[in-house]
This record gives structure tokens, sequence and C-alpha cells, in this order.
């Protein structure tokens, strides 16, 4: 703290036992100049997201699960990078989706094996045949529907239909 000047701050709660402290920070205007480069105002803080959550668990809040609705499978030099986009103009339209796109390669086994592992409901699997004719195919992961064939430009309804 001694680097620290005029205004410091620390939120510090009780109920976390000796990791108490949830944020901390302040003004440290001398600090650039100490470490050799020119007299620079500034201010920081450091947030302790974990114990936030900790925190807000112990409050009694019902925080939403951490795992991912969908995660996209995708097999293929085309198919990895119409991919990418596909995701972001997805989570762009629902605000409210977490899903995950394979990164890292690997087969369609593999890849179906992370989908599982991440607890995802759904895999949306798009291969080079799939991202060449606007399709996707969707395979329920936690449930025994079958695995249909949709239009990409379809997949946001469809999501909005099972996504909650």
């Amino acid at each position: 703290l001694d680097y620290y000047n005029r205004t410091v701050f620390e939120w510090i709660s009780d109920e976390l036992g000796a990791q108490g402290t949830i944020c901390a920070g302040g003004r440290y205007d001398g600090l650039v100049e100490q470490l050799g480069g020119r007299a620079t105002p500034a201010a920081g803080y450091a947030l302790g997201l974990e114990r936030l959550i900790d925190l807000l668990k112990g409050q009694g809040v019902e925080l939403a699960g951490d795992e991912p609705h969908a995660y996209l499978v995708m097999v293929g030099e085309r198919a990895e990078s119409v991919g990418p986009k596909l995701v972001e103009s997805t989570r762009d339209s629902l605000s409210n989706l977490r899903i995950i796109a394979n990164c890292g390669g690997g087969g369609f086994k593999a890849q179906l094996k992370r989908a599982d592992r991440s607890g995802a409901d759904l895999a949306i699997i798009l291969g080079d045949k799939e991202a060449s004719d606007g399709s996707v195919i969707i395979k329920h992961l936690r449930s025994k529907q079958e695995q249909q064939t949709i239009a990409q430009a379809q997949l946001i309804t469809y999501l909005k239909s099972v996504v909650r």
C-alpha cells in the first residue's frame, strides 16, 4: 500500500473468513515516476469475482448456471471459417445464450465428447457440407430427441424456442 496516495479503499466482508477482501484499490499518482517514468496520475482496483460470487451465494442469491446451452462442433476447413461468424451473430441476437465454439481442432468424435463434457444441452454440428449449403445439424445431448437439420438462417429462432 506504500505506493497509494490520497484515496484508498477496501471493501471487506466478515462472511468469508480470512479471504474477506472483495474489492480494493485507490490512487497511485507517484507509482509510474517511482518506476522511472514520467509523473502520471493513475487509479486502479482489483475485484475478486469468485469472492463476490461466494458472498452472493451466502446471501441466498440464486445464480444462473454456467453450463453452456450449446456447443458448436466444426469439422472441416470451410466449417472452421464459417463457424465463428455464425456463433458471433447468434450471440449478438440472443443475449442470454451461452454458446461455446470448439477451439483447438480435433476430429468429430473428440469434439462431440468435448460438447458433452461441457454440460451443453445441444451440439450444433457444422461440417463442410453444412457450411456450403447453409445448414446446421442440431443434436440433443441431454434428451432423447432426434437429431435434425435446420437452415442456419433459422438457428436463432430455433434456439429462442429451446433456450430458457
